[in-house]
């Protein structure tokens, strides 16, 4: 992806892979705050047909709370945010933001704790859904 983010293909359509997505997550004790379907938003406000496009937003409560206690305008970076994309190729995109960025831009030690268990619990997410499932 870059350096602000890690990803993983999946080789499935887009209304398979979201509920996947969904309980991947939640699995490692996040929750979804926000869906916004960029799709969508682009058709009904530009006219734009686009491939399925999803921005979650991620949380898990404990690892939030934590960070607010440690830094209270954390919330300016939170919730972690999750893409679910059709590619052109048929292929479907699922990238993470990395919670990693939060320690650089705030310089907070006690975030780097928070950072730490969130990408270890993102990229678990991650590996869960690169894995090939039996039916």
């Amino acid at each position: 992806m870059s350096d602000y983010g890690f990803k993983t293909t999946l080789s499935t359509t887009f209304d398979v892979a979201l509920p996947q997505v969904l309980a991947a997550l939640k699995a490692e004790g996040f929750g979804v705050l926000s869906d916004i379907d960029v799709a969508g938003a682009m058709k009904e406000k530009l006219d734009i047909n686009m491939p399925p496009y999803r921005i979650l937003g991620a949380c898990n409560p404990p690892l939030a709370h934590r960070a607010l206690q440690a830094e209270p305008d954390i919330g300016l970076l939170l919730p972690c945010n999750v893409i679910v994309r059709q590619d052109a190729d048929g292929q479907v995109t699922v990238g993470f933001l990395d919670p990693q960025l939060m320690v650089g831009l705030t310089g907070n030690s006690k975030i780097r704790e928070v950072a730490d268990d969130a990408a270890v619990r993102l990229h678990r997410v991650c590996d869960s859904l690169a894995k090939p499932t039996i039916p």
